[in-house]
This record gives C-alpha cells, structure tokens and sequence, in this order.
C-alpha cells in the first residue's frame, strides 16, 4: 500500500491559487478499474482509492504516514515563476517587438 504526498497545482479554469495551499495524501491504486458490460460503469476493488487526506503542511503529512506505517512517495512542487508586467511596458520605448494592430 503506497502513498503518495503532494500539494495539487491549479486547475487549468482558475487563475488563482485556491486550494493548491494544503498537502495531500492518497493511495496509489492497488488494482485496476474494472468496467461494467452492462452499465459500462467503471469500478474498483480498492477502497483505499477513496481515501485522500489533507494537511496543512508537508511536515504533518510525512508524520502521519509514518506513525501509521505507511510507505509514501513525496512530490515536491514546482513553483511557477513569477514574471512581472506592467500595462506601460506596451508603450516602452524599447519594446523588443514592434507595436501593431
């Protein structure tokens, strides 16, 4: 049973950092997702693949791993990197493209 810990990025409909703060622990899936021939549902045997836990910050959740006993795998995060613009920079003087319609 491995786990994984890690902080979500943002999804690809927001522009703000809501809900990339906390840190996350879910299980790998230990069996494959069968599919239904009637329903053509998808199910699993696995019920530790609906369990995912959240924590504040990335030191509670190794420490609840390990008192549990539970191998984990850490992702740490990539940091976007923060470019700074300006409205006036369209304007500027040296501007590396030229202004056009």
């Amino acid at each position: 049973m491995l786990a994984r810990i890690f902080r979500p990025a943002k999804t690809a409909m927001q522009s703000g950092k809501a809900k990339t703060r906390e840190w996350i622990l879910e299980f790998e899936p230990a069996a494959a997702r069968a599919l239904d021939p009637l329903m053509g549902w998808t199910s699993s045997t696995d019920m530790n693949g609906q369990v995912r836990l959240r924590f504040d910050s990335k030191e509670e959740a190794i420490a609840y791993a390990e008192t549990h006993g539970i191998a984990f795998r850490l992702h740490d995060p990539q940091e976007a990197p923060v470019i700074l613009k300006a409205y006036a920079d369209n304007f500027a003087y040296n501007r590396k493209q030229p202004w056009t319609h």
